[in-house]
């Protein structure tokens, strides 16, 4: 049985997947890498299929008509047999000890049969051409090594959210929970990291700094200029979060308010590309999404209105919006986000 399935999209990848599958599969025999060829239109169909032949018990190539990044998600998903899942983008990499740790683990919880579903870890902000990285850790929300719920001794701050690149899910939990991103959307990284979180009941993180994630090339979809151009992809993926959300039973009030929180985050990313368009067009588009949460879900938008960020991206005037734009840069400094 294979522990870790990951499942690596590739759209015309020729020039960086190579570095991400050969550092995954130093995994070894524990491992199962489906690389889904996402209708490429380079090399990356013979990249892909000599690294298959050079690893043969471990590599899976899957080619399809482009569907986009949820599409090549649902699709490593639906064929993974690892007992656990992960996505890892294919500009990105793992590092090799921390992969080590992380399989060490992850052997250990089915051996011991702890049933856990949800493994975090740290991943670094590989940012072209900075010399020193950010790194994401959750040292302070959770205790290292050690199974909980969401009800335990976990207390995430602002920054610290679970993004796709920190965490790995039970393959069986994904599938149950009835995960399928949208076809041909950005960002539905989001919503793959958010949907399952009610049904995950054994959660653990280890402080490794397990996966890096590049970012500096222009045509990245979170490169900032990128994010303005296609926003719209943003907010429908942040409108489907709100309705998954509005029908969720959620037990446990800390996941409840994280989750929120995560929502939060995407109305406020939303809101800030829109206030950096700065076009009549985009600021119109602004209150129409606040007004469509306002129409459609009172509650959740009292909650996310009159939250901090919600003031701050919501201040009137010309000089309102500056001082929320002064608000982003700042958080973007910090952090080392796009």
């Amino acid at each position: 049985m294979k522990i870790l399935s990951v499942a690596v999209p590739c759209y015309n990848s020729q020039d960086y997947m190579e570095n991400c599958i050969e550092s995954l599969v130093r995994g070894g025999e524990d491992m199962e890498i489906i690389i889904v060829n996402d209708g490429s239109k380079d090399n990356t169909e013979s990249i892909a299929m000599s690294l298959k032949e050079k690893y043969p018990s471990i590599i899976k190539v899957i080619s399809q008509e482009n569907g986009g990044h949820g599409e090549a998600v649902n699709t490593g998903l639906k064929n993974a047999t690892g007992e656990y899942f992960k996505v890892v983008d294919s500009d990105d990499w793992v590092d090799e000890e921390a992969l080590s740790k992380v399989l060490k683990t992850l052997r250990f919880m089915i051996k011991e049969d702890k049933k856990l579903d949800m493994l975090l870890s740290n991943y670094v902000y590989d940012k072209q051409g900075v010399k020193r990285k950010k790194i994401m850790s959750y040292r302070t929300a959770m205790n290292s090594k050690h199974i909980t719920s969401w009800d335990g001794a976990i207390k995430f701050k602002k920054s610290q959210y679970i993004l796709m690149h920190s965490v790995i899910y039970r393959t069986q939990l994904l599938k149950e929970c009835g995960l399928k991103l949208p076809k041909h959307t950005f960002y539905v990284d989001n919503l793959y990291v958010f949907k399952p979180l009610p049904s995950v009941k054994r959660l653990c993180y280890i402080d490794v700094d397990f996966y890096h994630y590049f970012i500096g090339r222009e045509d990245q979809s979170v490169n900032e200029k990128v994010m303005i151009g296609r926003i719209d992809q943003h907010i429908k993926v942040a409108k489907i979060m709100i309705d998954e959300y509005s029908n969720m039973e959620i037990q446990s009030k800390k996941l409840d308010k994280y989750m929120l929180q995560y929502l939060d985050m995407m109305m406020c990313i939303a809101s800030v590309m829109l206030i950096l368009d700065g076009s009549k067009e985009a600021l119109k588009k602004k209150s129409e999404l606040w007004l469509w949460l306002k129409e459609n879900y009172p509650d959740i938008y009292k909650r996310l209105r009159y939250s901090i960020m919600g003031i701050a991206m919501n201040l009137p005037t010309k000089a309102g919006r500056a001082f929320s734009k002064l608000a982003y840069k700042v958080t973007q400094k910090i952090f080392g986000f796009n």
